[in-house]
């Protein structure tokens, strides 16, 4: 999230010198944790539609993004670190702030021992258990890719949680049905289809992020709301007591620092004492924790989603991940390609911008220009459109020369967007040629 000063040493946070007298994981609410929102499988194994008679699945193709990890870095645990550290030494914590100290002490270590941004033991567990339901949901198409030889291609951004989430997958795949793993290839990187964002298909939305002024106001006059310093100073008043709040320079990059601990702890549950959550959300009211998520939210949904009506730069560039989704399908239709699943591993970089391509739930209103994106307005929640773990799925079934695609976003059935006629009214399946005449590919 943005700060609004960046991560300082004490001394320039606390402006004002000390008085003369003074001395030296459960969620209350899962919206509040935005995109880093463990995963969740939104769908029962036994609530899925078969396929309409005579078809039998021929392929499978994803995107997954990682699964749970450790925080970027160490900035946001050392900012409050040093503030408590402070606070401690002229005894201005309260009772509940003397608690906070040891155990963010206790999260920064853990994460530290993980890697920053690498995978937890959550993140790992993750992507085995949604490659064991893939298995299991499809056990027909997986007996015939052992039988005929086919290849499962793994293909990543290169980045090293999407490289360990890939690798977590297929080893779970495999041990889910021993006779997949010969026919489980090496693992590939395609930056330009995986890490667009940062590839030369994401130059205009890189100047996007950092030149476009509307932007930059738009981001400016949510976080500037009155509620925002009023949750903040609420925030660190459970912490710290009132003459210590009123000498903090910027508020509100401290509550946020404080906040954004306690959205990356469930992601880190596994690595807490005995495996039973670190209990950060006793430091955060949950309206508070509600409004920091807000924010949270806010700057995703303009900066890689649905973002301004009239403007498609935030995730235009995600045409080219949709297109080798297509490109993949229309592959096994043709009868060129040996492939029995394609498996991608990326970022919510990117499975947020699909998302809005694609008209997927969720992610299908953009914000007008006057009228900021409030909860109130608009449905984009990030918990739900790119938890960590998200994934969208295409299932392939054949009969003859007839094709259909049956869509999963988070596991769940998920119609296509507005303009796309399914099979038969209410199925969860589409003509591939129906769906290449609604996305435009003919």
């Amino acid at each position: 999230m943005r700060r609004l000063l960046p991560v300082l040493a004490l001394g320039t946070l606390l402006l004002t010198a000390l008085p003369a007298h003074a001395t030296q994981d459960g969620p209350a609410h899962r919206e509040s944790y935005g995109t880093k929102a463990p995963y969740a499988p939104r769908q029962g194994r036994h609530g899925y539609q078969q396929a309409p008679a005579g078809f039998v699945p021929v392929f499978t193709e994803n995107v997954s993004r990682h699964g749970s990890r450790a925080a970027s870095d160490s900035d946001d645990a050392d900012l409050v670190l040093a503030l408590w550290d402070q606070a401690r030494a002229e005894d201005r914590l309260t009772g509940l702030g003397r608690e906070f100290g040891p155990k963010a002490r206790a999260l920064q270590a853990a994460m530290a021992k993980v890697g920053y941004g690498n995978l937890s033991g959550r993140g790992r567990r993750e992507l085995a258990d949604t490659a064991v339901r893939l298995e299991r949901r499809l056990p027909a198409l997986f007996t015939k890719i052992a039988a005929d030889g086919e290849r499962i291609d793994m293909v990543s951004s290169g980045q090293g949680r999407a490289v360990d989430s890939g690798t977590e997958f297929t080893a779970a795949l495999a041990a889910a049905d021993p006779e997949l793993k010969p026919l489980i290839g090496p693992a590939r990187t395609d930056k330009d289809l995986l890490y667009f964002h940062k590839a030369a298909g994401g130059a205009a939305y890189r100047d996007y992020i950092e030149h476009d002024q509307r932007l930059k106001d738009t981001l400016d006059g949510i976080t500037g709301r009155p509620k925002t310093l009023k949750a903040a100073h609420s925030v660190l008043r459970k912490l710290f007591q009132e003459p210590f709040v009123a000498r903090i320079a910027d508020p509100v990059g401290a509550a946020r620092a404080v906040y954004d601990l306690y959205a990356i702890a469930p992601a880190m549950s596994e690595e807490s004492p005995e495996g039973r959550g670190w209990g950060m959300e006793r430091f955060l009211s949950p309206a508070d924790a509600a409004w920091f998520g807000y924010l949270s939210d806010a700057e995703d949904f303009y900066e890689k989603g649905p973002g301004f009506a009239g403007s498609d730069i935030t995730y235009k560039m995600a045409d080219v991940l949709l297109d080798d989704f297509f490109r993949q399908a229309e592959a096994k239709r043709a009868g060129t390609s040996d492939l029995g699943a394609e498996l991608r591993f990326s970022h919510a970089e990117e499975i947020i911008p699909l998302a809005a391509l694609m008209g997927l739930p969720g992610s299908t209103e953009p914000a007008a220009p006057d009228e900021p994106y409030t909860y109130a307005g608009n449905s984009w929640r990030g918990a739900s459109v790119s938890p960590l773990g998200a994934n969208i799925q295409w299932d392939v079934f054949a009969k003859g020369d007839r094709y259909l695609v049956r869509m999963l976003y988070n596991e769940k059935e998920t119609a296509f967007k507005e303009g796309c006629r399914p099979v038969a009214e209410g199925s969860a399946f589409y003509d591939l040629d129906e769906l290449e005449r609604c996305f435009g590919r003919r």
